[in-house]
């Protein structure tokens, strides 16, 4: 009789230890899922700068530094090795890319350009879907994270080497107001 009972509680480990597995999976695949979703809309943006640099150039020769940095900080996305090299990379172009839309601020006839306009709405609606899947992917972070850290999943985690992620956070130039100096 004892057999029997150890066999149920035998079997009944092993099926909580595969659902909890499966789980985990389930989970991480979620987060690389959304990670994918960011990086999608990240490179829609990348391929934009290059055109909204060109269209602000035509009205604003002068201003050489600021295109230096919106180009210096899409090369370092672009050279990106890694999530977290990326989202650093990323906050620099973000950071950038706000500056060279306050630039344009100055500059009346460059505003009222359809190109710039339609490079402006474009960059926007794209930077939204990016907010929005940044906190997509956070919400699955924070998930994965839990499950790895809590009891008695953490064990089952640990045995099988599921990592905690990182979240993905305003760098400290992104938290500050955009200055532009002329």
């Amino acid at each position: 009789m004892w057999w029997i009972i150890l066999i149920v509680i035998v079997v009944l480990l092993v099926i909580y230890v595969i659902s909890v597995y499966n789980g985990l999976v389930g989970l991480k695949n979620n987060v690389e899922d959304q990670y994918s979703q960011i990086d999608v809309e990240l490179k829609r943006r990348f391929d934009l700068v290059p055109n909204l640099i060109e269209t602000v150039k035509g009205y604003t020769k002068h201003e050489k530094e600021t295109f230096k940095e919106v180009v210096d900080a899409r090369n370092t996305y672009a050279n990106a090795n890694g999530m977290g090299e990326q989202l650093k990379a990323d906050g620099e172009l973000t950071n950038a890319i706000n500056k060279l839309f306050a630039l344009a601020e100055s500059y009346p006839e460059l505003k009222a350009n359809e190109n710039f306009i339609q490079l402006q709405n474009e960059l926007s609606e794209i930077e939204q879907k990016i907010v929005y899947a940044r906190g997509f992917y956070n919400d699955s972070v924070l998930k994965l994270n839990n499950k790895i850290e809590m009891f008695p999943s953490n064990i089952i985690a640990s045995m099988f080497g599921f990592k905690k992620r990182e979240y993905f956070e305003a760098n400290g130039n992104e938290r500050e107001n955009v200055k532009v100096k002329f």
